[in-house]
This record gives C-alpha cells, sequence and structure tokens, in this order.
C-alpha cells in the first residue's frame, strides 16, 4: 500500500521501469520465436507484479480526491484510517504530533494497518483528523432475509464512510 507522496512518485517511476521492461522481455520473447501465447506465459509474473502497483496507485491517487470505497467490515478500519489521512494531506509525522506520539508509532501502525488497535484508539485518530465516520447495520451474511420484516425495523447496507 501507498502511504506517502515519496512512495506514490516511486511507484510511479517503477511502474514506467517495469513497463519499458515488459514491452523489451516481449519484444526478446517475440524473437526467440516463441509463440503468442508462450509469450504470455512467460510475461505473467512481471503482469501480475504490474496490475498490483497500478491498483495501488490507483487507490493512492482516488484517496488523495477522497473518493473511496466505503469500509464494510470493522477489519477495513485501518486502511479507512490511512486513507482518511492521505486525503487530508496530512503526513504520518503530521498526525504522529497531533496525536502526541512518535512518528515511528504511527509508522508502525499504518504497516500494519492499525490491526489490533483499540476503538479508543482509533477514535483518537478520527479526531485528530476531523473526521466522524458512520456505520449501519445490514441483514446477517449468513441468514436469509426474512419476507415480512418486523414494523419499524430500518435495515440499512453496512458500510463506514468519512461524514
Amino acid at each position: 500500500m501507498i502511504r506517502s507522496e515519496s512512495e506514490y512518485q516511486h511507484a510511479i517511476h517503477k511502474f514506467k521501469q517495469d513497463h519499458e521492461i515488459a514491452a523489451r522481455q516481449r519484444e526478446e520473447l517475440t524473437n526467440l520465436g516463441l509463440s503468442e501465447q508462450e509469450v504470455q506465459k512467460a510475461m505473467e509474473p512481471l503482469l501480475s507484479f504490474q496490475a498490483q502497483l497500478t491498483e495501488e496507485i490507483t487507490w493512492y491517487e482516488n484517496v488523495k480526491r477522497r473518493t473511496f470505497d466505503p469500509a464494510r467490515r470493522l477489519t477495513d478500519l485501518g486502511r479507512l484510517l490511512i486513507a482518511l489521512r492521505i486525503a487530508n494531506g496530512l503526513s504520518q509525522k503530521q498526525l504522529a504530533d497531533q496525536l502526541g506520539v512518535p512518528e515511528s508509532a504511527v509508522s508502525r501502525d499504518e504497516r500494519n494497518e492499525y490491526h489490533g488497535i483499540t476503538l479508543e484508539r482509533a477514535q483518537r485518530v478520527l479526531d485528530a483528523l476531523a473526521e466522524n465516520i458512520t456505520s449501519s447495520v445490514d441483514e446477517p451474511f449468513n441468514k436469509a432475509p426474512e419476507s415480512n420484516p418486523p414494523p419499524n425495523e430500518n435495515i440499512e447496507t453496512n458500510k463506514l464512510t468519512p461524514a
């Protein structure tokens, strides 16, 4: 996951390099007389890496524009906290300063996507970012929906979104 502008710039540079390498590799394999299917099979690892890098670059660009998908599970909260920091234009150091913790603590938390943090700590991060999230409950995914739900029951799609 890309967490900073410098990582983003590095990823863009790496993507361009890999694109050039892939073009040369494709040409070399074709010149060796391999069929298109054989060339494609040989290129799969590099193309897979390029697809993953493209996905990470796209995620970071979308987050910078505050266009990201809502969290659908509480386990997605860490990624949402990272996205909100980036969307607010804060570095890890700036967030750490606002939280009164060392930058290394924020870096470690983000590297682990805030796995295992308490709700209180998550709220401290949200407060430091001046963000709110909302949640809702959906039908249980392992239970068939009732044909006639109880009256006055308002069930919305499960989502966590920045307010």
